[in-house]
């Protein structure tokens, strides 16, 4: 399995290693085939419900076939965000928390006024809120910022790819904002 990883999953160090040490195919093929890995069974079920969650109407606006295409584009921004940001890094990338991140960001500007029910814990306290799609994305993005922001600082390169997290959902809000100036222009 670790070779698996290894061979599949993102590497950023790889990326920019001379074509001569690692030929330009293993440079290219795991920004794709990255984003269909996962490391464990939480980590593809918490993909998968968020873009349960979100997916659905990002679809049903974009469309199955370019729905796809923006996903994988989603994927790619993500991570060419996590390459850049840890270029050094040896230690692979893999999961499809930056697509998904990708349909979430595009969701919060298409469906700002939409509500989101959410699980609140406050001590013994327990419920379910609607909160609105504006507020939970906003916080879930700030969320992955400081801790990119702290991971980055630090130096740290292992866990989560927060910037990846970043990378997709800048790369949803952005083709959210082109779409919408071409209607608005007609």
């Amino acid at each position: 399995m670790r070779f698996f990883i290894f061979e599949y999953g993102l590497i950023p160090l790889k990326v920019f290693t001379p074509l001569d040490i690692v030929p330009l195919s293993e440079k290219i093929y795991p920004f794709f085939t990255s984003m269909f890995l996962h490391g464990g069974w939480f980590h593809l079920i918490s993909n998968m419900y968020f873009l349960f969650i979100f997916g659905d109407n990002v679809e049903d606006d974009l469309g199955h076939i370019r729905y796809f295409f923006m996903y994988i584009l989603f994927g790619l921004a993500a991570a060419a965000t996590q390459v850049i940001m840890f270029a050094d890094s040896g230690i692979p990338t893999i999961g499809a928390s930056g697509a998904v991140a990708g349909v979430m960001g595009y969701y919060f500007i298409r469906y700002p006024h939409a509500t989101v029910k959410t699980l609140v814990i406050f001590i013994f306290f327990v419920t379910i809120i609607e909160i609105p799609a504006i507020i939970f994305l906003g916080l879930w993005f700030f969320i992955q910022f400081l801790n990119g922001s702290t991971q980055a600082a630090f130096g740290a390169i292992g866990g989560v790819a927060w910037w990846a997290h970043i990378g997709g959902f800048v790369a949803g809000l952005t083709v959210c904002l082109i779409r919408q100036r071409r209607y608005l222009r007609g």
